[in-house]
């Protein structure tokens, strides 16, 4: 989470959204997380209904069954990039809420990426499409 909230102030995200439990290790954001806002959410529910009055289309970063490659998909410009848990990745009620599930193409004999990897690949194929 750490990783995330570090590469999420690098890419000049405003909004960090946390669905379940508050604590997390604050450490590896080398206290960049005083310089966005970050958000929690008891249940994938909550989390939801506060993406869609904000109009936001929630995205889902995942290699499972049905997603489609990063590299083919445009992210909406208000897309809110969902990622899941290291190990089980998205879960159900995620994959049921997103929009879309992208997944980040893969050549080696590894079948995922760290979560924190994933974010930042995610987060800079937003800033590519969008700011550069």
């Amino acid at each position: 989470m750490g990783t995330i909230v570090r590469s999420a102030n690098a890419f000049g995200v405003r909004h960090v959204h946390v669905i379940g439990r508050r604590q997390w290790n604050k450490r590896g954001a080398m206290a960049t997380d005083k310089y966005l806002h970050v958000h929690y959410y008891a249940s994938v529910d909550e989390f939801s209904k506060e993406m869609n009055e904000r109009q936001r289309v929630i995205i889902a970063v995942d290699n499972i069954p049905g997603s489609v490659p990063l590299s083919n998909y445009q992210l909406p410009k208000s897309a809110v990039l969902v990622f899941g848990q290291e190990g089980p990745g998205i879960s159900r009620e995620l994959a049921r809420i997103a929009e879309k599930i992208v997944a980040i193409e893969q050549f080696g004999s590894t079948r995922s990426i760290n979560v924190g990897v994933a974010a930042g690949i995610a987060m800079y194929a937003w800033v590519q499409q969008h700011v550069l």
